[in-house]
């Protein structure tokens, strides 16, 4: 999993970071790996300390849970699962299922953290208490696994995201503090390049050495990994409100789960924590903090949604296009040169937690098509002419500081 700056700000606001920080491994770029086999590094930011952490999911959930009973004395119970919720009643039924048998529990509230697949989500949208759709995407994924080398070596560069950009679909791999990197495999659903024609071991063979000949040889597991591991479902989740009355609210992936390709899911979730936090704690009654809350959210929660989709083409298309390669690098050069008025949008989401979610959204808009108009007729960065770039971030983009002016302080 990435983990960027507004999921690391929400863990120390929690005190919890400490016990976290030595397991991950930072990545400072994008490693492109082309077809013909060459690769060039795209850094994420301008500043050294602009970098993204991959950390073990499993590892995380498995930190996050000791604390919560070691040091809050949070009683966790396993192999439990919602079921239903009856609204007029104000409760809900958990099945416990070891013993196999339903559990009523009390809404007093229930905060409902239940994933994109949201039981308590669908029992609002059911009971027509709140609007609320899944969108999916027409496209799923597939982890598969590169082993570390001799002496848990990295047999890819460590410090980087890997990116394998074949047009209609990608390969990614992130690095593991063991010397692995965890590959995930993004495909169509269905058509000659999706996983619908994969049907045997050799058709996946064929595929994998067709597009991927530089890494085949570093998975070894490959074929019996994409035999067993399930292919993953991808999507977007959209709902108003996120609450029903001071009974149950909605919570991360469960109010708005969105597709993996701005590595923004886990750290918008960690990022919610602190608003429910402030938003509750200002409010005397749960209805109310509730309401704060989602008023406060949805139109970030909106707006990563939206960029986050948007990302998938970048990554999987566009990251290979020299146009593509000079904007970026012509938006490192103005983010230098004009701090306060231009920073990437890219930077804005993963670096600058002060920055809500739909200010880069608005900002980014802005920005791309400065870098069109700047880019237009040229080819290399040396061709720019900076004293029109000057004028024209001036002319398009207020300080920054003016659209944060009105921002919710956490």
């Amino acid at each position: 999993m990435a983990l960027a700056a507004r999921g690391i700000n929400a863990l120390k606001r929690a005190g919890v970071y400490e016990e976290l920080a030595h397991d991950w491994v930072p990545m400072h770029g994008r490693l492109i790996h082309g077809r013909e086999g060459g690769t060039s590094m795209q850094p994420y930011g301008v500043h050294p300390d602009e970098v993204i952490h991959s950390i073990s999911r499993h590892r995380l959930n498995r930190t996050l849970l000791d604390i919560a009973v070691r040091r809050f004395g949070v009683d966790v119970r396993f192999e439990h699962r919602l079921e239903s919720a009856d609204f007029d009643a104000g409760i809900a039924s958990v099945r416990d299922l070891r013993a196999d048998r339903l559990v009523p529990v009390r809404m007093r509230p229930l905060v409902a953290s239940d994933g994109a697949g949201s039981c308590m989500r669908r029992a609002m949208h059911g009971a027509h208490l709140i609007e609320a759709r899944e969108e999916d995407l027409a496209h799923g994924y597939k982890e598969l696994s590169i082993p570390a080398g001799p002496g848990g070596s990295y047999v890819l560069e460590r410090e980087a995201l890997h990116v394998w950009p074949r047009g209609g679909f990608m390969l990614i791999a992130l690095p593991n503090a063991d010397g692995s990197f965890t590959a995930t495999l993004f495909l169509p659903t269905s058509g000659p390049d999706g996983f619908a024609s994969l049907t045997d071991r050799c058709r996946v063979e064929r595929f994998l050495r067709a597009h991927f000949p530089d890494v085949v040889a570093l998975m070894p597991d490959r074929l019996r990994e994409f035999e067993a591991h399930p292919t993953g479902f991808l999507g977007t989740v959209r709902a108003e409100p996120w609450h029903v009355r001071g009974m149950a609210a909605l919570i991360g992936d469960s109010a708005h789960a969105i597709v993996p390709f701005h590595g923004q899911g886990m750290n918008a979730c960690f990022e919610d924590c602190l608003y429910f936090d402030a938003c509750v704690a200002r409010h005397p009654s749960w209805e109310e903090g509730f309401a704060d809350f989602f008023a406060a959210r949805k139109a970030d929660t909106d707006a990563i949604a939206e960029m986050a989709l948007e990302n998938y083409r970048e990554m999987r298309e566009r990251v290979a296009d020299p146009k593509f390669q000079l904007q970026s690098a012509l938006s490192r050069e103005l983010e230098r040169r004009h701090p306060q008025r231009f920073i990437s949008r890219y930077s804005m989401v993963m670096f600058h937690e002060e920055i809500p979610y739909r200010v880069a959204q608005a900002r980014g808009r802005i920005q791309s098509r400065l870098l069109g108009d700047l880019t237009d007729k040229v080819s290399q960065l040396g061709e720019i002419d900076f004293d029109v770039a000057r004028r024209e971030v001036e002319a398009r983009l207020p300080p920054l500081a003016q659209d944060l002016s009105s921002v919710m302080k956490l």
